[in-house]
């Protein structure tokens, strides 16, 4: 015998329980075991709070924003970098750079470790040190000395306008180019200030300073500037008394470091600023690789002339 439902006459019960027909509580389409009566207002299905979204208009559920996220373009900044709220390298190459001069005057003796030097020897018949010698971080480290006493004697004047010069250009340099742009001409400046002191000035000469990077950040703006048609009657006007300083002063300021810095960084600058935008990040790598590239052959053929000639 069958056994009386309790459905109306002509109705059947599912096996789940659901009597076809009757109106069912919607559900999250993440989570059908929970109620809900809001839907996305991009694709209309049901979700509970924790997988909706607040949108400009209505909510949407997680699935329909990641879907926008992925197909909104990324701001960039003027020549490509990914933009910031403020000038986190900036400051932080100020930092570092005044954490090394007080640790240089605290212990002046590292100074000799860490100096662009060519090739050359602390003491009679001792061991050879300097570039040629294989120390080739020191075309970068010197970039971020600027000891109290002794080489160049400038002490906290150098510090000082290197300072000022990365806080004046850097902010605005840093928000066109983007941080990782930015770091790249700073640093890659500092290494070509370095080969250029390299090849001209007598290899037993130690040198220390930032002036090669700053010189490569005037020379970053300058071309920025014409880049973007902006006056750049005022840095030209910078750069021109600086070289001009460097060159009467050429006993203790190292003018070849500048002039280094200042072509190396126009150059690398000039790559990023003119490069096509349809595939301007590729260029801008390439164009960054090739600089690193020419700068190593540089110091590569400079190694062999110093020490084939027992220099």
């Amino acid at each position: 015998m069958s056994t009386p439902s309790d459905s109306g006459p002509g109705e059947s019960v599912r096996p789940d329980g659901v009597v076809p027909g009757t109106p069912q509580v919607p559900a999250c389409y993440r989570h059908p075991n929970r109620e809900t009566y809001v839907s996305c207002v991009r694709c209309g299905r049901h979700a509970c709070p924790d997988c909706m979204r607040s949108a400009s208009v209505g909510q949407q559920c997680v699935e329909c924003v990641g879907e926008a996220a992925r197909s909104t373009r990324r701001a960039t900044t003027t020549f490509g970098g990914r933009p910031a709220a403020s000038a986190v390298v900036t400051w932080t190459l100020v930092a570092i750079n005044v954490a090394v001069f007080l640790v240089t005057w605290v212990r002046p003796g590292i100074v000799n470790n860490l100096a662009m030097l060519g090739r050359a020897s602390y003491t009679l018949g001792g061991p050879v040190h300097g570039v040629a010698a294989g120390e080739w971080y020191r075309l970068i480290t010197s970039a971020f000395l600027a000891p109290a006493t002794g080489l160049n004697g400038l002490g906290f004047v150098d510090i000082l306008f290197n300072m000022w010069a990365l806080i004046f250009v850097g902010p605005s340099l840093e928000g066109l180019l983007g941080r990782a742009r930015f770091l790249a001409v700073y640093l890659v400046s500092a290494v070509g200030g370095g080969v250029m002191y390299y090849f001209l000035a007598p290899p037993y000469d130690p040198a220390v300073g930032a002036s090669g990077a700053i010189f490569g950040l005037f020379g970053a703006w300058f071309v920025v500037s014409r880049r973007l048609r902006l006056d750049t009657r005022g840095i030209v006007m910078l750069i021109a008394i600086n070289l001009a300083l460097s060159f009467f002063f050429h006993n203790i300021i190292a003018w070849q470091d500048h002039i280094g810095g200042l072509l190396t960084g126009a150059l690398l600058t000039a790559a990023y600023a003119y490069a096509p935008r349809k595939s301007r990040a590729v260029i801008q790598v390439l164009a960054t690789v090739a600089v690193v590239a020419l700068i190593v052959v540089a110091v590569a053929i400079r190694n062999g002339q110093l020490n084939a000639g027992g220099l």
